[in-house]
C-alpha cells in the first residue's frame, strides 16, 4: 500500500533546539523538550522556551505537538498564534513544571491552542 502524504521522522534530540516561529515569521522561541505519553508512545507536547535571555528568565509553554507544523528547509516549525497572547499567558518556569499527566490540564491546554487532544 502506497503512503499518499510524506512523512518525516525525526530524533528528539534533532528537534530539541529548532526554533519556532509564528505565521507571521517572529521568533517566538525554540523547543526546549518533548514530552512524551508513555501509554501511546506519542509525543504529547513540546516545551516552548520563550522570552528571556541566554536561557534566564525565559517562560516555558507546554504546546500540543500537533498545533505545531514542520518547516525542514528552515529546520524549524510553525504555531500559528501572536506573540502577544504567550506574553499575556499563563506559562510554567523551568523549577516549576505543571503535572502533564493532569488530563484537566491537558484539556485546558489543548484548548487554548485550538486543538483536540491526542488522545481521543
Amino acid at each position: 500500500m502506497a503512503m499518499t502524504t510524506m512523512t518525516k521522522v525525526l530524533s528528539a534530540s534533532t528537534i530539541t533546539g529548532d526554533d519556532v516561529f509564528n505565521t507571521s515569521g517572529e521568533k517566538l522561541g525554540h523547543i526546549k523538550d518533548l514530552m512524551i505519553d508513555t501509554g501511546t508512545g506519542r509525543i504529547a507536547y513540546a516545551v516552548l522556551s520563550f522570552g528571556g535571555l541566554f536561557g534566564m528568565g525565559d517562560k516555558l509553554f507546554a504546546i500540543p505537538f500537533k498545533a505545531l507544523r514542520l518547516r525542514p528547509e528552515e529546520k524549524a516549525f510553525e504555531l500559528d498564534v501572536d506573540k502577544s497572547q504567550l506574553e499575556r499567558s499563563h506559562g510554567f518556569d523551568k523549577d516549576d513544571w505543571p503535572d502533564m499527566a493532569d488530563q484537566r490540564w491537558q484539556t485546558e491546554v489543548h484548548t487554548v491552542y485550538g486543538i483536540d487532544p491526542y488522545w481521543i
